[in-house]
């Protein structure tokens, strides 16, 4: 379960074996059955957690209940509401699993502790922070300035396996389309390859 954040760590930081160890030890498990909540509007984010295996979806309702797909996280990725986590405040999100999933779950006083403690994780976790905020930043431009086409393709690059994993219409409600509008662009493109 670890071996995946191992590799992470090392395609961002160099970390001693020693200093990783210690980050463990700060570290739970945790199995998500698919559809099982990790985060529920009105809650307070105390944990981040890192996909070790399986699918989440990050999502808000508005308020006639339809679903605002804002992020996946796959294998090797963070998920938490950054804002709610940092902060220690009430989320408007939910997360939950779209497959079975396996966790590892940091709380916000280990987060805080790592990151005093040991220079190597607080570094780790400035990169998945700035990451995370570069990300946001390139969706939000997506969809000022990038045609649905267009936002389609990024999606391809970001998650190219996640079709095979997701239904349609969730992934359309991440690229702000409807489900027909997604089958229309996806015809057209395979018409021009």
């Amino acid at each position: 379960m670890f071996e995946t954040l191992w590799k992470d760590i090392l395609n961002r930081v160099k970390m001693s074996e020693e200093d990783f160890d210690f980050g463990k030890t700060l570290l739970i498990p945790k199995k998500l059955r698919k559809r099982q909540y990790l985060l529920q509007n009105g809650d307070v984010c105390k944990t981040l957690a890192f996909v070790s295996k399986g699918c989440l979806r990050q999502y808000s309702l508005d308020d006639v209940g339809k679903e605002h797909i804002f992020r996946f996280g796959i294998e090797g990725w963070w998920m938490a509401d950054v804002e709610s986590f940092t902060k220690q405040k009430q989320t408007n999100n939910n997360i939950d699993a779209l497959e079975d999933s396996e966790l590892l779950l940091m709380s916000f006083k280990s987060w805080t502790d790592l990151s005093l403690k040991v220079p190597t994780w607080e570094f780790y976790f400035r990169e998945i922070l700035a990451e995370e905020n570069h990300a946001a930043i390139t969706r939000i431009s997506d969809f000022v300035s990038a045609s649905a086409e267009e936002r389609y393709l990024h999606f391809l690059a970001l998650y190219p396996d996640l079709f095979q994993r997701v239904p349609l219409y969730q992934i359309a409600s991440y690229l702000g389309v409807t489900p027909q509008s997604l089958s229309r662009i996806r015809k057209e493109l395979t018409k021009h390859s």
